[in-house]
């Protein structure tokens, strides 16, 4: 029994599916990635940003993170080890990626820290502390 990629389409997606398929196999099951770049999640808390991007299989060592004009980049690198044998057919895909994004100017930019844990690079951006929410304040009547 052999497993096969189905397309269940409407029938026009069928011709670019196969000649894909086709080229997969001619190329030794070298599969060339549609988007290189990670996913991205951005949320905003009370207190700061959060930015968690989805890269599983890296080394915490090879994600370089910069700030410059209030871009802030995040980039990684694949170093290419030899490898022996031949593939017959290969999916995985570590590729080199570069995303850069705008940071707003309520960002405290040198309080930015980082970690990696179970594929998700996660990225905090504080607040500065003139944009956070100020506490309710009861003013009394004399």
């Amino acid at each position: 029994m052999s497993l096969v990629k189905r397309n269940n389409g409407n029938g026009r997606d069928l011709f670019p599916s196969m000649m894909d398929e086709l080229l997969k196999d001619w190329a030794g099951g070298a599969q060339v990635a549609k988007n290189t770049a990670p996913p991205v999640n951005v949320k905003e808390l009370e207190a700061s940003y959060s930015l968690s991007l989805m890269v599983p299989g890296w080394k915490k060592e090879s994600f370089n993170i910069e700030i410059d004009n209030e871009l802030l980049s995040i980039s990684a690198e694949v170093k290419k080890e030899k490898e022996e044998g031949k593939f017959t057919r290969r999916e995985f895909n570590l590729s080199s990626f570069k995303r850069v994004f705008t940071l707003p100017e309520t960002v405290n930019t040198e309080e930015i820290n980082a970690s990696y844990q179970d594929g998700i690079l996660e990225i905090t951006l504080p607040k500065k502390e003139e944009v956070l929410p100020k506490a309710k304040r009861v003013i009394g009547i004399s």
